[in-house]
């Protein structure tokens, strides 16, 4: 199918034009439209993923068109094993946010769901970027309507988080802009070359240039994406956008938004800046090895379930930047297998919250007790997705850990085991801090009287969490599905950064033999 890419990418917006023509007071109506909208972007995604052909490395199905010409800025989309499983997580997650927003938004609906169709595009169009200019207008829409949503429709202290993820993110990307433009005029001083931002062809030039620079250009760029992601000690901004945004606004925040740094990171800053993070890869290890642990044990004191869940995914970040700056196949395999863990076991962890949160108002952990006794569904559903998230094997969480403890133990690029021991201890602590929550939620007597008369999950509840649960035992048990779309592209990263090391560096948009 032609332009396949194209059509995927903007289908969210024709909910939004048949949106403008839909009154306010028309509220299922308004939800039907948003919902079938980002259930035709899941479906081209999947033709999308049909014509997918794993055995390669190259961009598929890439998509070319002239926007600005004397620039050479062009329209350019293309998908890769490193994006193809993250553009097919964003069209999945987002319907299901919106179901989940089904009874718990009624306030200006047709904004919201306008804003999050405008948010999928945003996030389709990171993944599929292959021009950095389009790369970073792809990832500044992203921004504006994860601001407002958090801003309108969250909670008491919903200005404030929305303004510091604002401020965060935009200083990181405000430095990536002089970064990218840097990259471009720095390819026309080459002799024949032109101001360029395509990827491809910056992938050319950009390892060639002196180490000093070139470190510059890394920081900038992994600057911005360490705050997405967020790497320690950038994550501030985290826990209050969280706590604060509507429960589908922290399932795409914790199920996509986050996996953006992780994946720019392997998708741009080891390609393009290949000497500079040889250089930066004590840091960043010691940073993510840092938030591993950090991550588990600030979870380990929170009262709040949301926030525990928030910090929790600090310390599951840590690993997958642990897994990319391995430089090894099984570690950065591991890296983009636990980012679509993640995204499936937090992102069900934080629909599960909210959907106690609406019918209990509170998400103290001490205000809780005995909730298996009053709502055995739900607590058979969040069990199996706590047991996910700390790793339990035959789930999915523990393929992606594990790859990436392997690929970390073995790496000439990290030099130590000791990163690897070090983040084990966070797959340890995981577990303390998850079971100790659904000891105190879900067992014991039940100790307050306002939890009695509580209702079980509804069918269209269980409906929503079913197919996250199948995914999560699906990449359990038969994990090579999963990884045999990235393994072509993992190996040519680290074909390509062993060759850089001894100074034989090929172009990243070539394929390794």
């Amino acid at each position: 199918m032609q332009n396949i890419l194209t059509y995927t990418l903007f289908s969210p917006l024709l909910g939004i034009a048949v949106l403008l023509f839909i009154g306010r007071a028309k509220q299922t109506l308004i939800k039907s439209v948003g919902i079938g909208a980002s259930l035709l972007t899941f479906a081209l995604s999947l033709l999308l993923y049909a014509s997918f052909d794993a055995g390669t490395a190259a961009m598929q199905m890439t998509e070319r068109a002239v926007w600005i010409a004397g620039l050479d800025i062009s329209y350019i989309v293309g998908v890769d094993g490193l994006s193809v499983l993250l553009i097919l997580l964003t069209a999945f997650l987002t319907p299901i946010a919106l179901i989940a927003s089904w009874s718990s938004i009624t306030d200006r609906l047709k904004e919201y769901v306008s804003f999050m169709l405008l948010l999928e595009v945003g996030m389709l169009g990171v993944f599929m970027a292959g021009d950095l200019f389009l790369f970073y207008v792809f990832w500044e829409a992203m921004l504006i309507p994860m601001y407002f949503i958090i801003g309108i429709w969250g909670g008491k202290e919903r200005i404030y988080a929305a303004v510091k993820f604002f401020l965060y993110t935009m200083a990181g990307s405000l430095l990536m802009l002089i970064a990218i433009l840097w990259l471009g005029y720095y390819a026309s001083t080459l002799p024949g070359g032109q101001f360029t931002t395509d990827l491809a062809k910056l992938s050319a030039v950009a390892p060639g240039i002196p180490l000093t620079l070139q470190s510059w250009m890394f920081a900038a760029f992994a600057l911005s994406f360490a705050i997405k992601v967020p790497l320690f000690p950038l994550h501030t901004w985290l826990p209050d956008a969280h706590v604060q945004a509507p429960t589908a606004g922290s399932v795409i925040l914790a199920g996509v938004l986050l996996k953006m740094g992780t994946y720019g990171l392997l998708r741009f800053c080891l390609p393009l800046f290949p000497q500079a993070s040889f250089a930066f890869t004590p840091l960043m290890s010691v940073l993510a090895v840092v938030g591993i642990v950090y991550g588990a044990l600030v979870a380990m004191v929170q009262t709040d379930v949301k926030k525990l869940v928030a910090y929790s995914s600090v310390s599951h970040l840590g690993f997958v930047v642990l897994g990319i700056f391995s430089m090894t196949e099984e570690g950065i395999q591991g890296a983009v297998l636990q980012m679509i863990n993640h995204g499936l076991s937090t992102g069900a962890l934080f629909l599960l919250v909210g959907m106690i949160y609406d019918r209990r108002h509170t998400r103290e952990i001490s205000q809780f007790g005995g909730l298996a006794k009053v709502m055995p569904v739900f607590s058979t559903m969040f069990l199996i997705v706590t047991l996910s998230s700390i790793g339990l094997p035959g789930l999915n969480g523990f393929v992606g850990e594990f790859l990436i403890l392997l690929g970390s133990f073995n790496s000439m690029f990290l030099g130590t085991p000791v990163y690897a021991a070090v983040a084990a201890t966070g797959v340890i602590f995981s577990a303390v801090y998850m079971l100790w929550m659904v000891q105190r939620v879900f067992f014991g007597a039940v100790t307050h009287d306002e939890n009695r008369s509580l209702t079980d999950l509804t069918k269209r509840e269980i409906g929503l969490l079913l197919p996250v649960l199948l995914f999560i035992v699906w990449i359990g048990v038969a994990p090579s599905a999963f990884l045999k779309p990235s393994a072509a592209a993992t190996k040519q990263i680290v074909t390509q950064m062993h060759q850089a090391k001894t100074g034989t560096a090929v172009p990243a948009g070539t394929t390794a033999q």
